[in-house]
């Protein structure tokens, strides 16, 4: 299945932070003529119209599917996965998502993005408990050890990663339900995520709602 490919910056000026798709940031807008970086000087959005319901629950559904780097398609099917499970369906869906193998990889500090995480594992860099998995969707499970292989170019392209991190920025939290070994390019899932370790900051119950109608 494809994925986006298109220019991500737009994305996130649109749909605001997305840290799986892309770690740029949004910068603040100047006047023409001047130098200065001053909050003053931002200019302000161009339509101050009140959004539709449509509207914030269809942006809060792209924002998940961006962040996560999904399909249209797998995107739906994890919410009809998440509506049959025991539980409220929009924190089981974020559960779902969280656990993936590429998100994991992100969240253990592997990887940049997303893309970046869903490349290693699919160029087969990736062991879970010893043996390649080449599924970025594969989920994983509590007391799974995900380490990179013992070959040259697969630590390397990690180490690279971690070399390029820019050293005055503070390091991504790692979650609770995950400990890394970074110089050992090893992690271990503890346990299922928490609610409150998801790593976009999404209202998972808007999501749901978008989708009621299909499933």
């Amino acid at each position: 299945m494809s994925h986006y490919r298109g220019p991500r910056f737009k994305k996130i000026r649109r749909l605001g932070a997305l840290p799986g798709l892309t770690r740029r940031k949004k910068k603040p807008k100047k006047r023409k003529g001047d130098s200065r970086r001053d909050s003053s000087f931002i200019t302000p959005p161009r339509s101050s119209r009140k959004k539709s319901q449509y509207r914030i629950r269809l942006e809060e559904k792209q924002r998940v599917r961006f962040h996560y780097g999904l399909t249209e398609r797998q995107l739906l099917k994890y919410v009809r996965i998440a509506g049959k499970a025991k539980g409220p369906t929009g924190q089981v869906l974020l559960q779902l998502l969280e656990m993936r193998l590429d998100n994991t990889l992100f969240r253990l500090g592997m990887a940049s993005t997303i893309p970046r995480a869903r490349q290693l594992v699919n160029h087969r860099h990736i062991l879970v408990n010893g043996r390649i998995v080449d599924i970025p969707s594969y989920r994983c499970k509590p007391r799974d050890i995900i380490t990179a292989r013992e070959k040259e170019k697969s630590r390397a392209l990690i180490q690279n990663y971690l070399d390029s991190a820019p050293r005055k920025a503070p390091r991504k939290a790692v979650p609770n339900h995950l400990t890394t070994h970074r110089r050992q390019y090893k992690g271990l899932v503890k346990q299922i995520i928490d609610r409150k370790w998801v790593g976009l900051k999404i209202n998972e119950f808007l999501v749901v709602e978008y989708y009621s109608r299909k499933i």
